[in-house]
């Protein structure tokens, strides 16, 4: 096998205003829905990966993604710290996960916590780092010779917008439960993930098997971005009747009312803050 570097970056829905992205979402989870019904009736075998930094917003995306689909026939996959066996035959761990026939399996987080979290955080021996990253390319095109639909997204965020949202969950009372001290010293060492990160990418991308770069900076950009990746590339029989919304209706900026003064032309970023004021 060929394996030059395959490193998608997919944009599409870049600066999408809050109604059309409520839009866009509903007809692009009524296409995933096409998509699980062939899953289905071709007992086909479809596994997403999601993984990103803390905040990236991997499950928020496949909560969209999976919230209109029959649950009967999806798992989400998000897995507590290994057991010491576990540790030691690490893909076997995932392999008990993969999907069966007629199934799609959205994995928050993956067997890539090898490539990521565990160097980074040294919860893991450099030898079986090496392992793994010798192993996990030939395993996963073993996968999908064998009939296995694999999709790869890398949640891509910036240490600002991460700051932005852990002081989010730290100081809604709904949300202060996602923070935890890890989550600290995990940022602490965002230059050591950023190697790994690269890394990863350089050494575990290929045509078959290539890694799905979003920039999820915009969580709304980045679950449509995700969907579309999804539909449009997964041969499902109606994936090529899919016309997304164009890209001159997306390109909107939001506006809000606060104590009856209006603000236009905002950014997301600046819309989240605002819209917080008037919750």
């Amino acid at each position: 096998v060929n394996r030059k570097i395959q490193k998608a970056v997919f944009n599409f829905y870049k600066d999408v205003a809050y109604s059309t992205y409520t839009r866009e979402k509903k007809r692009l989870q009524v296409e995933l829905l096409n998509l699980q019904q062939w899953v289905l009736e071709e007992k086909q075998r479809v596994a997403l990966v999601f993984e990103g930094r803390d905040a990236a917003g991997k499950g928020s995306t496949i909560k969209r993604f999976v919230e209109n689909l029959m649950p009967k026939y999806l798992r989400v996959v998000e897995l507590a710290t290994p057991t010491s066996v576990e540790s030691k035959r690490w893909l076997h761990r995932y392999e008990k996960r993969l999907p069966k026939p007629g199934e799609i399996v959205f994995f928050d987080r993956s067997w890539y916590n090898r490539a990521l979290i565990e160097p980074t955080m040294g919860y893991c021996k450099k030898s079986q780092y090496k392992y793994f990253m010798k192993k996990v390319l030939d395993w996963e095109e073993d996968l999908i010779r064998d009939g296995v639909v694999l999709i790869k997204f890398y949640l891509s965020v910036d240490k600002a917008t991460q700051l932005y949202r852990f002081e989010e969950r730290i100081t809604d009372p709904l949300k202060y439960w996602k923070y935890s001290k890890n989550d600290r010293m995990v940022r602490s060492k965002w230059d050591i993930f950023t190697k790994y990160k690269e890394q990863m990418f350089a050494r575990t991308s290929s045509h078959m098997s290539p890694w799905v770069m979003v920039n999820s900076n915009n969580k709304l950009y980045a679950r449509l971005t995700c969907m579309l990746y999804a539909v449009s590339h997964i041969d499902y029989g109606q994936a090529k009747s899919f016309k997304p919304l164009r890209k001159e209706t997306l390109r909107q900026r939001y506006s809000i009312k606060v104590d009856g003064v209006p603000f236009s032309g905002l950014n997301y970023r600046q819309y989240s803050v605002l819209k917080q004021l008037t919750s």
